[in-house]
């Protein structure tokens, strides 16, 4: 198993749509402006209380859940290992004998028809 990289946590970029800060949620715009102490106090709350609440949910809930999502892709897994890969398999074999046959079937009553048209048609020229 690789070794965890506890600075970037998200190496794959997968929730880079997730990335919340201040200015992305609260902005006022030109001549609607708050009192400056105000307006540093909500950037200090909304900082603090986005820290607090994720640190505190997935302190209660995150590894109860990743146990979990743990399970849902092992299962995932088994059942392709076991069930869906082999089937897969299992499908491809019969769907080549089928393939056989019907090009069997095709070779022996449509081509003898086709070369005879063809023939037919050999004879004429411009």
């Amino acid at each position: 198993m690789p070794e965890l990289d506890l600075t970037n946590r998200d190496p794959n970029n997968i929730n880079n749509h997730l990335q919340v800060s201040f200015e992305d949620v609260l902005a006022e715009p030109a001549g609607a402006h708050s009192i400056d102490c105000v307006w540093k106090l909500a950037y200090t709350c909304f900082s603090m209380w986005l820290g607090i609440c994720y640190k505190l949910s997935t302190l209660l809930c995150g590894i109860c859940i990743a146990a979990e999502w743990g399970c849902e892709f092992a299962e995932v897994a088994f059942y392709h290992v076991w069930f869906i890969t082999p089937m897969l398999k299992m499908c491809e074999m019969n769907c080549a004998v089928c393939t056989k046959i019907m090009r069997t079937c095709a070779s022996c009553c449509i081509e003898p028809c086709c070369e005879a048209c063809g023939s037919l048609f050999h004879k004429f020229k411009k």
